[in-house]
């Protein structure tokens, strides 16, 4: 385990996230890396990105650079984990993460350096944080991916609440654990209270939901009809499309984004922190730099099919312009109570 098993040591936060499974880290070797020196053309990246989404991208960066970047890919919640147990004893010089809740998590421990102006104003202020410690890179909605052969347009939930409702009991598909799903039950907690996402985890604990590892396990449960409807990231239905060399229009799974401001329809975005031994290093400026280029955020509409959060660059075929959508008005600085939100999950019984 790249994780100290010493949990006396760790914050309420590491403690709440270890209890998700931290002994799962991914591969990468970074525990033992050498923190390395500013501008020594190489940096140590902690990413709860997907390898499968992000390597291509990472790779481009060291191949236009010249900077090495070691990484360590693991979820989002394993790596902030992580990040607060090593403390300055980390050798990681950024933390890519998959949402703007456990970026909030690490800047409340003071652990990020603040941004460049220059840097984080490339992004509206909806999509970075208010002291400049993270910066979104790319932005995803929160949908209901449903089966249109088993689940007709006309029923469905107009809120994301109604999934509650006996009628879904054993038709729903979760991933408990997946970052995206606790930045939305945050999200529940910052816009109605946390009265609300009790009720609201043990009404859907009590629909016998379908419980998966993660978002696009789901979406290919329900385009095969296994699961009629799935709490997801938009994006999801592109990478299960790609995956299976076909366009999301000829899927059978489709998405329905929740409309009047419903919790929902969060609008999330995957970001970037830098870490404070990292703040003067021209190497780790320049990733994030990189992620904020025309280049790479064409690389995210395109190829994860996310929304770019640069102006100028479009946004993925296929679904509503980010400007259109009816999202709730939540600050994403508001989601860093990531330890609390774990432990309203696993006291609802969703996850073991």
């Amino acid at each position: 385990m790249p994780v100290s098993a010493r949990r006396s040591t760790a914050t309420l936060v590491a403690a709440g996230l270890l209890s998700f499974g931290l002994a799962a880290c991914g591969s990468g070797g970074t525990e033992n890396a050498d923190p390395g020196k500013p501008g020594d053309k190489t940096i140590t990246v902690y990413s709860g990105r997907n390898e499968q989404l992000v390597k291509p991208l990472l790779d481009r960066f060291s191949k236009e650079t010249g900077i090495t970047v070691k990484t360590r890919y693991a979820t989002t919640a394993q790596l902030a984990a992580q990040l607060v147990e090593e403390g300055d004893r980390s050798p990681a010089d950024a933390f890519f993460a998959q949402d703007a809740g456990a970026l909030g998590a690490v800047t409340k421990r003071k652990m990020f350096a603040t941004l460049p102006a220059a840097s984080v104003e490339k992004v509206p202020q909806t999509y970075r944080s208010r002291g400049g410690e993270w910066v979104g890179v790319s932005a995803r909605s929160r949908v209901l991916a449903y089966h249109a052969d088993s689940v007709p347009a006309a029923e469905l939930p107009k809120s994301v609440f109604e999934l509650t409702d006996p009628k879904w009991k054993g038709k729903i598909g979760v991933a408990p654990t997946n970052a995206s799903f606790q930045a939305f039950v945050t999200a529940i907690k910052v816009q109605h209270g946390e009265a609300k996402a009790k009720e609201f985890l043990a009404g859907l604990a009590a629909n016998e939901p379908q419980i998966r590892e993660n978002n696009i396990k789901i979406v290919e449960d329900v385009h095969a009809g296994t699961v009629p409807v799935g709490l997801v990231n938009h994006y999801y239905l592109g990478e299960v499309a790609k995956e299976q060399g076909t366009t999301p229009d000829a899927l059978k799974a489709k998405l329905h984004f929740f409309p009047g401001g419903d919790t929902g329809a969060l609008v999330n975005v995957a970001g970037v922190g830098v870490l404070k031994r990292s703040a003067e290093d021209p190497d780790t400026r320049a990733f994030v730099d990189f992620l904020l280029s025309a280049e790479s955020q064409k690389y995210f509409a395109e190829q994860t099919f996310e929304y770019p959060v640069v102006d100028g660059v479009a946004g993925p075929a296929g679904v509503p312009p980010l400007a259109d959508l009816d999202s709730p008005d939540i600050d994403l600085n508001d989601l860093d109570t990531l330890d609390a939100t774990i432990a309203l999950i696993k006291d609802s019984g969703l996850v073991p």
